[in-house]
């Protein structure tokens, strides 16, 4: 919770400075998670899995034409397949991103949107373990991760957001490991759990 907590103050010391003339709105947002786990493994089954994210927002406006920012602190759920077993990383997501807005007119605009992500693991990190005679093997979850996220979404009359992003992870998400008969590690293989993300945004 500590590093929640540091991404988040983070987030808010960032929107504190911005100018003035800023125009800063709060609201809630939440969707749809669609994850590819990569392993790179022929003996483990990926797949596609869906999730979902929610939670509160902010976005700021900046003086100059088209700039903005925004943050969020989201509950993200994302679930994969391997082999028979399915994979759950559930954590808090602080995503911060920079924004370029066009407008179209007094009703909507289009916008393009670009940051990084910090994640916290607030699930299981032994996702799931299996021993027979000649050995064992198990999945583990980090505890912490960091991403990036590559988005654009339309404004609808300054209260409504509705966005895609490609959610890009920078290191490890998980590992899997397999030991012999002895507890010693014969293999070890780390994954990444890339995403699309769907979202819409309403702002008060």
């Amino acid at each position: 919770m500590k590093r929640v907590f540091t991404s988040l103050m983070f987030a808010v010391v960032l929107i504190a400075a911005v100018p003035s003339q800023a125009q800063i709105k709060f609201g809630l947002k939440g969707g749809l998670n669609v994850t590819n786990m990569s392993l790179n493994m022929d003996v483990i089954d990926k797949s596609n899995q869906t999730g979902f994210f929610v939670g509160p927002t902010v976005k700021v406006t900046l003086p100059i034409v088209g700039l903005g920012v925004d943050a969020s602190a989201l509950y993200d759920q994302r679930d994969a397949k391997l082999e028979d077993e399915k994979v759950s990383l559930r954590s808090i997501n602080v995503p911060i991103n920079v924004r370029y807005g066009i407008g179209l007119g007094s009703m909507a605009s289009i916008y393009l949107a670009a940051g990084p992500q910090f994640g916290y693991n607030i699930g299981d990190k032994n996702v799931f373990s299996y021993a027979e005679e000649e050995g064992s093997a198990g999945f583990s979850l980090k505890k912490s991760n960091f991403s990036v996220n590559l988005g654009f979404g339309v404004s609808l009359m300054s209260k409504f957001e509705i966005g895609a992003t490609y959610n890009i992870a920078c290191g490890k998400t998980g590992e899997f490991n397999v030991f012999d008969e002895a507890k010693k590690q014969v293999f070890s293989k780390g994954s990444r759990m890339n995403s699309w993300q769907v979202s819409a945004a309403y702002y008060f």
